[in-house]
């Protein structure tokens, strides 16, 4: 399989240079046969159909089409019209005859959808692996997981099958996977990009996430996918704050658990050491309000949101389902209308707290992935270190803030690692400048790296 990469940059100077998206086409295909994909990808379009959307590309115009020309995947909770959508559960099928908002306005800007890929069932999940299809195998340790639930997509850009592939997030999930396979992770802020056409999983929460080998990428598809839809209730104008992060909140000692992951604090360590290498000052904060709001997402009434999702299809065929996520949206039953406003009124509390210790402070940067579990982990106890995993991701959503993980220092072992760093709703684009100038200080680029130790 090629390792050479296929950013943005790359791809137009070759477009520049005469070269044709067709080639480009056949080129990732050809990855995508080699790379052994089974577990990456539930649908891959036709070499025919691809060509009938290269050929219906206007000419090539980057200033235009920032994105002509330009492989993306798509996670199988997203429509793409004429594509079955499954959500990795093979009996919830349908099939779009329209894409998702997002998708039409990826394409309008000259992208070209590949395929759909792999997630955790219903995107629920932290981990990859809760899926009835083979598991999208770690870019860099098969033995570990590859992160979820948006797995497919994180892979395929870690090993350079496509340039950029969307996600969804509701507690973690476009940030995990980016973490565990050395790639960026960009989480918007709520309501930023639209979720019409994405299968929700707690459609309060959710958001439609990018994965990108660099965070000029991600911002680029960013900015193509925003913007205001008036057919998505919980598409929201939101206004860019531009000023620049200068003051950035670490988590305090205290508030540091690795779980006994020597390597994962090691590299956190060495991954602020690098942070404070790009003009910014960094303060120890309390987290104890964020973690409190982290455990309300599973361990309060948020179940029955995403119950609620799945909605009569989980009534009429349960055992369609993954046992793994059975057994948490089962649990959804067990909360009633007035734990649900209670858990709101607890959130609202905890939101103001939040709030005050976030007051002095321009972003936060914390671990993304507080461990890096293997798939022989996962098999002892599948609940366990998919809750670890969301030590720094649950609160994100829940407080409406926006959020961009970037690969970091390796750790010792040769895995990769990295930070999140976290911001106001709005902070989309300062955020991404901050990140941007991180990732070099942090050691290199990451599809330099990524896909390093693939078997």
């Amino acid at each position: 399989m090629s390792t050479t990469p296929i950013h943005r940059a790359v791809l137009h100077d070759r477009y520049r240079a005469g070269a044709s998206p067709l080639e480009v086409v056949d080129d990732v295909l050809a990855r995508i046969a080699s790379a052994d994909s089974a577990g990456i990808f539930l649908h891959v379009e036709t070499p025919s159909r691809l060509q009938e959307r290269v050929r219906a590309l206007p000419p090539f115009d980057p200033d235009l089409y920032p994105l002509w020309g330009l492989p993306f995947a798509i996670k199988d909770n997203i429509d793409l019209a004429g594509v079955p959508t499954t959500a990795a559960c093979p009996a919830f099928v349908y099939a779009p005859k329209q894409s998702a908002t997002v998708v039409e306005r990826l394409m309008a800007a000259g992208a070209l959808p590949i395929g759909k890929t792999n997630l955790d069932q219903f995107a629920t999940g932290l981990v990859g692996v809760r899926t009835p299809h083979a598991v999208p195998r770690n870019a860099f340790d098969p033995t570990r997981v590859p992160g979820g639930s948006s797995s497919g997509s994180a892979v395929a850009v870690a090993k350079h099958l496509v340039t950029f592939s969307l996600g969804t997030d509701t507690a973690g999930s476009g940030r995990i996977p980016a973490a565990l396979n050395n790639i960026v992770g960009l989480k918007p802020s709520v309501g930023l990009l639209p979720a019409r056409g994405v299968v929700p999983a707690c459609r309060t929460l959710d958001c439609v996430s990018v994965f990108a080998a660099t965070v000029a990428d991600a911002q680029t598809v960013l900015d193509c996918a925003a913007g205001y839809d008036e057919l998505d209730a919980y598409s929201r104008r939101i206004t860019p704050d531009e000023q620049p992060l200068t003051r950035i909140g670490v988590p305090r000692a205290v508030d540091l658990n690795f779980f006994g992951d020597s390597a994962a604090a090691s590299a956190w360590q060495a991954a602020v050491a690098a942070l404070s290498l790009c003009g910014v000052v960094t303060v120890p904060i309390d987290m104890s309000a964020f973690f409190a709001v982290a455990r309300l997402l599973y361990e309060g009434p948020w179940v029955a949101e995403r119950r609620a999702a799945v909605g009569r299809f989980m009534d009429e065929q349960p055992h369609a389902l993954h046992p793994v996520t059975r057994s948490i949206l089962d649990g959804a039953s067990r909360y009633t209308a007035v734990d649900t406003f209670n858990a709101m009124y607890r959130l609202a509390d905890l939101r103001r707290k939040a709030e005050q210790v976030f007051a002095p402070f321009d972003a936060l940067a914390v671990p993304t992935a507080p461990i890096f579990p293997t798939l022989a982990d996962l098999a002892a106890d599948p609940i366990g270190p998919n809750s670890r995993l969301g030590t720094y991701t649950n609160f994100v959503n829940l407080l409406d803030l926006a959020a961009i993980a970037v690969p970091g220092p390796f750790r010792a072992d040769g895995l990769p690692a990295g930070l999140t760093l976290i911001g106001r709703s709005g902070s989309d684009h300062a955020l991404a400048r901050l990140a941007a100038r991180y990732f070099p200080a942090s050691g290199g680029v990451a599809a330099d790296r990524t896909a390093g130790k693939e078997s």
